[in-house]
């Protein structure tokens, strides 16, 4: 069974604690290089990219239930998919979000499985 595990976690990369980031808030964190916005909403975890196209930083935004603002523009996003609710012309990429056994945040850098039919 720990086989299983490990491979269904093998393409996420470890971010953060899920205990660093409280229920109703964000944080801002390198995975392998790529700026991401995770965010915790009532112990559920959401990955976003952390570019607005205004510049701001998503990650650094007030969190409502499941929307976030960006602080620069005041632009919404849905954590759970990336697109604003004004517009699903407005958007940035959503990450899949796994939490580990050990309590660690892991998100895969690769599209998820609704943007993966899109491209």
């Amino acid at each position: 069974m720990k086989f299983g595990i490990i491979a269904a976690l093998a393409d996420f990369v470890p971010v953060c604690k899920a205990a660093d980031i409280p229920a109703g808030s964000g944080t801002v964190v390198d995975a392998d290089g790529v700026e991401i916005a995770v965010f915790n909403t009532e112990g559920v975890y959401h990955a976003l990219e952390n570019a607005c196209a205004s510049g701001g930083s998503i990650g650094e935004g007030k969190l409502r239930g499941y929307v976030v603002t960006c602080p620069l523009d005041g632009e919404p996003y849905d954590v759970r998919t990336g697109i604003s609710p004004i517009s699903d012309a407005i958007f940035v990429r959503h990450f899949d979000v796994r939490v580990s056994p050990r309590g660690d945040v892991l998100v895969r850098l690769e599209p998820t499985e609704d943007e993966d039919e899109q491209l």
